[in-house]
């Protein structure tokens, strides 16, 4: 049998990824696409049979509908090195038959240690402290009066209770944190309540945001949910940019209703330069990197190179996310 066909768009050097994806490179016949043009990337997909996509949302060349469009008959899987899919058209490879798998869990540590850490940073003032400082002041009364405090006597609020979510709150319990959570279903595991969505607002002094961007959750935390937090709260999202409504976020900011904002993920990335969240101090600011500890980095590779083995191998894949039978069948 011929080796299999494998087009690699992951954002990393050669001599970076190589290592990382063990025996593979001497298994299959592997193109790497690091900077490619658009035609470049439909070109390479006219061959390919396995694509190991971008890992991060901003690439320049997402697996949209024409990447889709341009990949020829032999394409039979797609694996996303991450857990969210944004940049996949996972309905046009669904309508292919392709199958396309994600990493879930990978990297769920490391986004809620993130989430744990910039909800102390902001609750007790840190970066804007240490901005404050290096401009030549001394803002130690002002701490103070614009924080929060201990963190452990904040209730927290955790929007979607995947991997992320269940993590993130048993973190906050930890701390000493009262948790509650809302997602679409209840989970009768969960060691904490579950309320409906205004209920968990109106008690939520801490929202931390671990959804993903659907149509379901595009906008769904805007002005009213946000008015019905209480006064002070804080908002951490962790999840996808498009679920909460930035114009809502600056204006209950600026009203002072709320203290402050953690925002790891954004509507446009990168953030468009004149964007008012980037001169707002009281919101902390990250470039959709909190999953990308090292560690985390290393596990997303893993579970991505272990189901392409498990095509090579034909056992079927893991973490299929577009309703494709995991089965993976070659294409002549």
């Amino acid at each position: 049998m011929d080796r299999w066909r494998v087009l690699s768009l992951f954002p990393l050097p050669a001599e970076q990824i190589r290592p990382l994806l063990g025996d593979l490179p001497e298994r299959v016949d592997l193109t790497m696409l690091l900077h490619p043009s658009v035609a470049a990337l439909h070109a390479a997909l006219a061959d390919a049979e396995l694509v190991l996509a971008a890992w991060q949302g901003t690439h320049p060349l997402p697996f949209d509908a024409a990447a889709v469009a341009a990949a020829g008959p032999s394409l039979a899987f797609v694996q996303q090195p991450s857990v969210g899919t944004d940049s996949v058209d996972l309905d046009g490879l669904a309508a292919r038959g392709v199958p396309v798998a994600n990493t879930a869990g990978a990297n769920a540590r490391s986004v809620a240690e993130w989430a744990v850490g910039a909800t102390i940073c902001v609750a007790r003032s840190m970066a804007w402290a240490d901005r404050e400082i290096r401009a030549g002041g001394w803002p130690q009364m002002d701490v103070v009066t614009r924080s929060l405090g201990e963190i452990a006597c904040l209730r927290v609020g955790v929007l979607g209770f995947g991997a992320v979510g269940s993590l993130a709150a048993s973190l906050f319990a930890a701390w000493g944190c009262q948790v509650a959570y809302w997602s679409r279903h209840p989970r009768p595991e969960a060691p904490f309540p579950w309320l409906e969505l205004p209920a968990l607002c109106a008690r939520s002094d801490v929202l931390l945001l671990c959804l993903p961007l659907t149509p379901e959750t595009r906008g769904l935390i805007g002005d009213a949910e946000l008015g019905a937090l209480p006064a002070g709260a804080i908002v951490v999202d962790v999840g996808r940019g498009g679920v909460l409504n930035p114009a809502a976020l600056i204006a209950a900011l600026d009203t002072g209703h709320l203290s402050g904002a953690a925002l790891d993920v954004h509507p446009t990335e990168p953030l468009p330069p004149q964007d008012p969240l980037r001169t707002h101090d009281r919101v902390l600011l990250s470039p959709h990197a909190a999953g990308a500890a090292g560690q985390a980095v290393a596990r997303v590779i893993s579970q991505a190179v272990a189901n392409i083995r498990r095509v090579l191998d034909d056992e079927p894949v893991h973490d299929v996310v577009n309703g494709i039978a995991p089965t993976v069948t070659r294409r002549r």
